[in-house]
């Protein structure tokens, strides 16, 4: 780390503290929060069978577990500016903890599956908690001009975590391990080993370390806004999430959710710009630099998910991958990103936000673009090496564009700043996986030949179904280009100035 990072700083009490051992510890507790993002996904089968219940009760492990995180993010700039920085990470932390604990002792019985799920929703809450928190805490330790560099590192984590989840739970699950003479079994319990490990060691630092780095302030918490957020986003994320299973046409399941969720985040959004102490104050969208930042990164964040939900399910259904190669083969796409994000931080000092996010869609078009063009015959190396190219595309957009909306606002303001910009994330994520999902499915079902031709031509009828399957991935793949297109004509907006909002 540089010099400046290596610098003494003082909290809001007066008392010292190295940002080194800071940024140290809220990284490494990060990490730990967003491989638990992912890690289920590859252990499905496993969970299936083990708990003997079906895919779609499986997935509820990676669903409630966002839908928590989504939820929590809104509450984290109350939060933050309500609590002491110091108590907040430890009862964060000591609430992932909890949560995993409840998750590791729950008995493999279909009938315990919701202490299962309960564990998730805790860890998730936690998380949800620590994200955003990591970055409020950097944006108050650092000036305008290492702020870069410091939040390329918040990168790094974020990037990393979710994209080594499924490999290490892949590698854990796939054969028992030795290691220093220790075994690593392969149950699931095992993948939650290392995040409480983890945790458990910054929660115990964190109560001599961390200091109180966020200014606090008398807030006064709305009970209305709250019960609005969280019904709000809980309910608007889930019609989302039901798309896959649904379908775009279920009213009950989909559109009912949908509809009252957002009924419920316009009423939370007139709330808050009435009310003189916001739940969270919306104004920072007075910010023009703020705003076309925070939507770039919406787009940076559509483009990325085009390619990188749909590819691990094109490895394997047709190259017949196994969950741990097809994890390895995103393995140095998710290397790239955590390589780059530093340097996008550092570079965003020197070339600025629109040269810099310039390349970085550029870049991203030209990962994207061969993926449209996929075949079933594609070799894996060549796949892996394009992933690795858009996704150094995503970190060369993505952390400049974070840094630009972070510095476009006064410091006071960093915390709404911060909840407002990863719960726009969180919903487009949540949008643009139920848009792919849906339109992948859709064409695959439309485009599959008859049973009929399965029987009188049954080699016809697997080369009809491959490119069927193939024709549905294309398209979640042109959708992720037709993103990063979008976001490159949006660099014009972007300003190389950075200016502040008014609290008016």
């Amino acid at each position: 780390m540089n010099k400046e990072i290596q610098m003494k700083s003082h909290d809001i009490h007066g008392k010292t503290y190295r940002r080194t051992l800071i940024m140290i510890l809220i990284l490494m507790a990060t990490f730990a929060g967003t491989i638990m993002q992912t890690s289920m996904g590859t252990a499905l089968p496993t969970l299936m069978s083990k708990f003997n219940i079906n895919l779609n009760t499986a997935q509820q492990s990676t669903t409630w577990f966002l839908l928590a995180n989504g939820i929590m993010i809104p509450l984290s700039a109350f939060l933050a500016n309500r609590f002491s920085t110091n108590w907040l990470h430890v009862f964060a932390y000591g609430l992932f903890i909890v949560g995993i604990l409840v998750t590791l002792s729950t008995p493999e019985k279909s009938s315990y599956w919701h202490l299962f799920i309960l564990g998730r929703i805790i860890a998730a809450s936690a998380t949800g908690i620590m994200m955003p928190l990591m970055q409020m805490v950097i944006v108050n330790m650092f000036p305008h001009d290492k702020l870069g560099f410091a939040l390329g590192l918040s990168g790094l984590v974020i990037g990393m975590g979710p994209a080594i989840g499924p490999t290490l739970s892949g590698w854990i699950l796939n054969k028992n391990h030795y290691i220093f003479g220790l075994t690593i079994t392969n149950s699931w319990r095992t993948i939650f080993i290392l995040p409480l490990i983890i945790v458990v060691i910054a929660f115990l630092l964190a109560i001599v370390l961390m200091k109180d780095i966020i200014p606090n302030k008398k807030q006064k918490l709305d009970l209305v806004s709250l019960l609005l957020s969280t019904l709000g986003f809980g309910v608007f994320l889930l019609g989302f999430t039901n798309v896959a299973t649904y379908g775009w046409t279920n009213f009950k399941n989909v559109l009912l959710f949908i509809f009252v969720g957002t009924i419920m985040l316009i009423w939370f959004i007139l709330r808050q710009l009435h009310l003189k102490e916001p739940f969270l104050d919306l104004k920072v969208f007075k910010s023009r630099d703020f705003t076309v930042a925070t939507i770039a990164i919406i787009l940076v964040t559509m483009a990325m998910y085009g390619v990188e939900m749909m590819l691990p399910t094109y490895l394997q259904n047709i190259h017949h991958l196994s969950p741990l190669n097809s994890g390895l083969t995103l393995l140095a796409g998710a290397l790239m990103i955590g390589l780059m994000a530093p340097v996008a931080g550092l570079l965003y000092n020197r070339a600025g936000i629109r040269r810099l996010t310039f390349v970085g869609f550029i870049i991203l078009m030209l990962g994207t673009l061969p993926f449209m063009f996929l075949t079933d015959t594609t070799p894996t190396i060549i796949i892996t090496i394009l992933y690795a190219i858009r996704m150094t595309g995503v970190a060369l957009a993505m952390m400049p564009l974070t840094t630009s909306a972070m510095n476009a606002l006064p410091t006071e303001k960093s915390s709404d700043g911060t909840a407002a910009n990863n719960t726009l994330r969180q919903i487009s994520s949540s949008i643009v996986v139920a848009v792919l999902t849906s339109t992948t499915q859709s064409i695959i079902n439309n485009q599959t030949p008859s049973t009929q031709l399965k029987t009188t031509d049954p080699i016809l009828y697997a080369h009809k179904l491959i490119d069927a399957t193939m024709n549905g991935f294309k398209s979640s793949f042109t959708l992720g280009f037709i993103f990063a297109f979008i976001g490159l004509l949006f660099v014009v907006f972007l300003k190389d100035e950075k200016k502040e909002v008014s609290d008016k």
